[in-house]
């Protein structure tokens, strides 16, 4: 089975060298060429034909164009604008499932793409806003654009994503890991990896010069230990001011990197103490759990 008639090198040099394009490194533009790789990412997501899709560096549309055989509809977003061009042909065929916003991912709100999937009504009824994000996406905004969708986003239900191996090391983290951080546990308040496979640089024209690897988070709010209740988004963003004030001097315990950073001592050992937290820890060694139990002994 043919997931994507793009997903080789023949292909896609091909499309390139139609419209005169080279990759650009500073957008961060490796093609995806392998077609298995492309189907593994579909399978991963679980695309039906309810699903409406958020992509975020589309390219050529090589991913794409497996997606809108499989989904209601996808809004990509793409900041390179020689290829808003090449993304009309390519999805030609799709263009009653395929909206495209040019522009950089970072600043485009929910109300832009709810914009752009309006013209794309069918029978009457447009497709909502997106319930899943899938993409392969540019490396150096990639950990920043999966917080940044889940907080922004309510709709969305499930994210699956290429990223930097050292991304996905991240995101998949557990506490006393070095590589657990902040990002680890204010992502962990709102998401939960559920899949993961390696890509390595072959699968990529150029070849990056890093691994990848293609993480699954689902939606899965935290719950408050004390109440079993979910965080709302307010209380979410409450504990996450903690976190970035644990972890903002890292080799520092965590009480004089948050007295450092906006948190009254005296407050701070009174929580602590009602948490059964030693004041002597460093943020590493808290759960994202431990975050939430501090934030409501301090408020």
């Amino acid at each position: 089975m043919t997931y994507s008639r793009l997903a080789n090198p023949r292909e896609t040099r091909a499309v390139l060298e139609d419209f005169g394009l080279a990759t650009k490194h500073r957008l961060g533009q490796n093609f995806l060429v392998n077609d298995e790789v492309v189907g593994k990412i579909v399978n991963l997501a679980e695309l039906d034909g309810s699903d409406v899709v958020l992509e975020v560096g589309p390219g050529i549309g090589t991913l794409t164009v497996a997606m809108l055989a499989a989904c209601r509809a996808v809004c990509s977003i793409e900041a390179d604008r020689e290829l808003e061009q090449v993304l009309a042909q390519t999805c030609a065929t799709d263009g009653e499932k395929f909206a495209l916003l040019m522009g950089d991912a970072l600043r485009v709100t929910p109300e832009q793409v709810s914009a752009a999937l309006a013209g794309l009504a069918r029978d009457g009824e447009a497709p909502s806003q997106p319930n899943k994000f899938v993409a392969n996406l540019p490396y150096q905004v990639a950990a920043t654009l999966i917080l940044k969708f889940f907080q922004d986003f309510g709709s969305l239900e499930r994210a699956c994503v290429m990223v930097q191996a050292e991304v996905a090391d991240r995101i998949c983290a557990r506490p006393g890991n070095k590589t657990y951080g902040a990002y680890t546990a204010k992502l962990a308040l709102l998401a939960r990896p559920t899949g993961r496979f390696e890509v390595g640089p072959g699968n990529f024209m150029p070849p990056p010069h890093v691994d990848s690897a293609v993480v699954r988070l689902d939606r899965t709010p935290m719950a408050d230990p004390a109440s079993g209740e979910p965080l709302s988004a307010e209380r979410a963003a409450r504990v996450a001011e903690v976190i970035d004030a644990a972890f903002a001097q890292r080799r520092k315990t965590i009480r004089n990197s948050m007295g450092a950073n906006g948190f009254e001592k005296d407050a701070l050992d009174a929580a602590f103490a009602a948490c059964d937290i030693a004041p002597t820890a460093r943020a590493e060694t808290l759960s994202p759990e431990d975050f939430v139990r501090l934030e409501g002994a301090l408020s």
